[in-house]
């Protein structure tokens, strides 16, 4: 599946027949850099909230509608607009344990009754600690943060849609890296990393294979599957960024116990850096068949030090 060709221009003779449309629903940054390959595949319809996210994604071959998730009858409209769903959008970043974006949509895509497929992307995090144990999907699901918590409830909500006959599958993606998204400003700021006995594993995987696998599971995953979309990288959270400092010559992060990470870091940075695992990613190798373009760190970072905007 190459991503190299330039997007199709659409003209309003393009938008005709639901089946031919992907509906993306959260339309942020792995959405578009699978922009220039999935406008020559399909129409592509993108759920905006104001003019300036219309103006930009136009020109990129997408139709865009107004919509707001946070406003219910909004989402009434773009509903019967496509048979085939991405669905990004995170839940909100405080509130309860569960997500009312999710919840909307899903109740308005089940009113229309024209969805067919629909790929979510979730989070690792629904799994909690984990003691860096290999993780497959079947392992329950233990979150310890509010955040894992809303994601368990978004995946619950689209997982209703079954009921309507809608072949729905889960990516649970862990931290979401590419050659340009590298933790060289934390790493400038010098900021901590937990020392050997403290640390956890991490996982990751590239921004435009992300967006890869979501295409791919429209089209090859059984409904009602999930996948650990996760790369071959097997590091623990320190390393990483030893790794990224090594590649960029900057200093390597210091090393401290958990206690003095927590009087340096941030709530959220200590959060991540909590729970350890090791995800099991055959099932999305066997079963949806895409072959990574960068599958591991060392591909992420040859492709970053090869990348003008990276290294001047």
């Amino acid at each position: 599946m190459k991503m190299t060709s330039r997007p199709r221009r659409a003209t309003p003779a393009n938008w005709c027949g639901a089946r031919s449309r992907l509906l993306i629903v959260g339309c942020g940054d792995v959405a578009r850099r699978a922009l220039p390959w999935l406008a020559r595949r399909i129409r592509v319809l993108a759920l905006v909230r104001s003019d300036a996210a219309a103006a930009d994604l136009r020109p990129l071959g997408v139709r865009c509608v107004r919509a707001d998730l946070d406003e219910r009858r909004s989402l009434l409209r773009v509903a019967a607009l496509a048979s085939r769903v991405w669905h990004f959008a995170p839940p909100p970043n405080s509130g309860s344990a569960t997500d009312p974006r999710s919840r909307a949509l899903v109740n308005a895509l089940a009113r229309a009754g024209r969805v067919r497929r629909l790929c979510y992307i979730s989070t690792s995090g629904v799994y909690g600690d984990c003691g860096g144990a290999l993780v497959p999907e079947s392992r329950p699901l233990r979150p310890a943060s509010a955040r894992g918590k809303r994601r368990v409830d978004a995946e619950r909500a689209v997982r209703t849609l079954a009921r309507r006959g809608v072949a729905v599958s889960i990516l649970r993606a862990p931290g979401i890296y590419g050659p340009d998204r590298l933790p060289l400003e934390r790493l400038q700021r010098g900021d901590p990393v937990l020392q050997t006995d403290d640390d956890v594993h991490t996982n990751h995987i590239d921004a435009g294979d992300l967006a890869r696998l979501a295409w791919a599971a429209l089209h090859r995953a059984r409904g009602g599957r999930t996948f650990n979309a996760s790369d071959d990288t097997r590091l623990k959270m320190a390393d990483y960024f030893d790794r990224v400092a090594d590649a960029f010559a900057l200093p390597r992060p210091p090393r401290v116990t958990r206690a003095e990470a927590a009087q340096k870091l941030s709530p959220m940075t200590l959060s991540f850096m909590g729970e350890s695992r090791v995800l099991d990613n055959r099932r999305m190798k066997r079963e949806l068949r895409v072959r990574l373009a960068r599958p591991d760190v060392n591909a992420v970072l040859a492709a970053a030090l090869n990348s003008p905007s990276t290294t001047s």
